[in-house]
């Protein structure tokens, strides 16, 4: 037990005192994260849509989380992360209100992407301000500590989305906007007058003239590294279209199992992410790591088509979690480490655009194939798919590793326990 918690203590060691704070911030935020896991399932049985009409509604939120994570990105590297994190939570949990009032398809897909538009310029404003405050070497572990608190409230949100679900779909849509307005309040009272949430700016009079900033578009091997993450991802977001789905059609759960299930996933993340990543970060190639990780999640969906067991269901929960902790903390490390000060915002944007493209692609993909062919063909596909991705990360990750630039020292604080 001794050696355990000693684990635990070296892999949390070393962040500083505003990557915990935001970490709490993240999980209080996620927590309220209940709208999205039940959106398909509110849609076509509380609100009568078809298959493809729920799918189309998860597309236009996918691109609405498009357009927003462009904006987002380039609003970072304009007014600085603060005012973009603050802005989304307070405006973005206002705005879940509105659909108490909404049940026509023009409607809710106008509210939806307005939603996503709101809400999704968070998270490049969210990834520039964890690099900000992490220390160069504790950058993958700074990006797991957010991401393990994500997966917490993560882990809370939905089950208890289930039990409100059972109760009134309408409640999910109330606490998910009051939970969003709290992590922003919260937000602005502790990093208010925090310093390094501010875009670079130079000094004219002592600084010499530098090269224009590099703009991700530009560089060729990370459009192709975001290519295939947008690949992953549409993979790993069946997890919030077509898993509670088939959940539910094929296995008739109610929603407090669906809610439980989906918590697994947030549960598993949260104990194993931050000691794998302190374990295996520095000693593994990410080159492998990530592969890897693809694969175990492809392997994920697979196994759905073994035999129809309740069992099944937690196996393949279980695979998909460890699958996400070996990927997206590594990728989110590349990206940091090919991006500077004076354009992390605009990497960061390119990055999390390409897991709002996938946001469109998966549920369209998902519920098109699931409606037309039915959920086996679509497990089959996605495992296919995996071993592409897989395929493709490990050659582009392996040159991304040898050319990244260098990681650059964060600005703001100093790194404190």
């Amino acid at each position: 037990m001794k050696k355990i918690l000693l684990l635990y203590s070296n892999a949390f060691g070393g962040l500083s005192k505003p990557a915990w704070m935001l970490s709490l911030i993240m999980f209080i935020n996620r927590s309220g994260a209940m709208v999205i896991p039940f959106l398909g399932v509110y849609l076509t049985e509380a609100l009568g849509y078809t298959l493809k009409e729920a799918g189309a509604i998860l597309s236009i939120y996918g691109l609405g989380s498009v357009c927003g994570s462009f904006l987002g990105g380039w609003l970072t590297d304009r007014i600085g992360h603060f005012k973009v994190q603050f802005f989304s939570l307070t405006v973005g949990g206002s705005l879940y209100f509105m659909f108490l009032y909404l049940e026509q398809f023009k409607y809710m897909a106008a509210a939806v992407f307005i939603l996503a538009l709101v809400n999704d310029t968070l998270r490049p404003a969210n990834a520039s301000s964890v690099a900000s405050y992490a220390r160069p070497e504790n950058v993958t572990r700074a990006f797991s500590l957010n991401r393990m608190a994500l997966n917490l409230g993560f882990s809370v949100g939905p089950a208890l989305g289930g039990l409100l679900a059972a109760i009134s779909y309408k409640w999910l849509f109330v606490a998910d906007g009051v939970t969003c307005i709290m992590a922003g309040l919260f937000f602005f009272v502790y990093f208010r007058n925090r310093q390094g949430h501010r875009p670079q700016k130079k000094d004219p009079a002592v600084a010499a003239p530098t090269q224009k900033a590099r703009s991700p578009y530009t560089d060729g091997i990370f459009v192709i590294f975001v290519l295939l993450n947008c690949g992953f991802a549409i993979i790993f977001f069946q997890l919030l279209s077509t898993l509670p789905l088939y959940y539910r059609q094929v296995y008739t759960l109610p929603e407090e199992n669906i809610g439980l299930l989906l918590a697994l996933n947030g549960l598993i993340v949260f104990l194993f992410e931050m000691i794998l990543v302190y374990l295996v970060g520095d000693k593994i190639k990410k080159s492998v790591l990530i592969p890897v990780g693809v694969l175990v999640m492809g392997l994920s969906f697979i196994v759905l088509n073994m035999t129809l067991h309740i069992a099944v269901l937690y196996i393949a929960m279980i695979l998909l979690s460890f699958s996400e902790i070996l990927v997206m903390p590594f990728m989110a490390t590349i990206t940091v480490e090919r991006s500077d000060d004076s354009n992390r915002g605009s990497y960061m944007g390119l990055y999390t655009i390409s897991y709002a493209a996938a946001h469109v692609v998966a549920p369209y993909l998902g519920t098109t194939i699931a409606s037309t062919y039915g959920f086996d063909t679509l497990w089959w596909v996605l495992g296919v798919l995996a071993i592409f991705v897989c395929s493709g990360l490990y050659f582009v990750v392996k040159k991304v590793e040898v050319f990244s630039h260098k990681p650059v020292v964060a600005a703001g604080e100093p790194a404190v326990i």
